[in-house]
């Protein structure tokens, strides 16, 4: 399977960090700094295994420490730097910081839910800047390494935002087509190099790295 794209793209496999100690209550995490779980370390050295087996040539992450500390195995396993990428880092969210969405405005709630876009937690960073943010920085990293792998490391909220720019979705939809990027597993795009705002291809989403890397998989849509 190839999209009509790849011969003049670049492949970028994006990676959302280990769990942190806030996962197992679904709070959210945008700019607060969150400890990896052990869990979350043992997920970032199969990240860094996975890497290895794939032929990653280059590893960029999210300044954000749980995201940093995740692909530090994997540049150590493929023996290059790691580059850090300030525009990868997750968007802010607001008053929902720290929280569950039980522990808030109900009426809050119910218009996220309706729109994230238009209408965000307050306080938040807009959804469309860290999408416009995330979507330049993905096509300048793809632009540095037109013939590299890539593996890119960040965050659940602001990669969906990035994907649905790259791709050509929607962003008000961010949380339905991609309802969630699971903690070190692996998606995969092309991103095309003719200087255009050709959309990306989708060629893998959300792989566990505990599934032998390929040159290309099919799509697996979380439940």
């Amino acid at each position: 399977m190839t999209g009509p794209t790849t011969g003049r793209a670049a492949t970028l496999v994006l990676a959302r960090h280990g769990e942190t100690v806030w996962h197992a209550e679904n709070r959210y995490a945008g700019t607060s700094d969150i400890d990896l779980t052990p869990n979350g370390t043992l997920q970032a050295e199969r990240l860094a295994g996975w890497s290895r087996s794939r032929g990653i040539t280059t590893v960029i992450s999210s300044p954000v420490r749980r995201a940093v500390e995740t692909a530090e195995p994997a540049a150590l396993a493929v023996g290059t730097p790691l580059t850090v990428v300030d525009d990868l880092r997750e968007v802010g969210f607001g008053v929902a910081e720290g929280h569950t969405l039980s522990e808030l405005d109900p009426a809050i709630v119910a218009r996220f839910r309706a729109d994230p876009v238009a209408y965000p937690f307050p306080a938040a960073e807009p959804p469309s800047l860290g999408a416009q943010r995330c979507a330049q920085a993905l096509r300048g990293i793809a632009a540095r390494h037109p013939g590299g792998a890539v593996l890119v490391v960040a965050h659940n909220t602001v990669l969906r935002l990035g994907l649905c720019v790259l791709l050509g979705v929607p962003t008000a939809h961010y949380r339905q087509v991609f309802p969630r990027l699971d903690n070190a597993a692996v998606t995969e795009i092309a991103v095309p190099l003719d200087g255009r705002r050709t959309p990306a291809s989708l060629l893998s989403l959300n792989v566990p790295v505990t599934d032998r890397p390929g040159r290309l998989r099919g799509l697996a849509v979380p439940a």
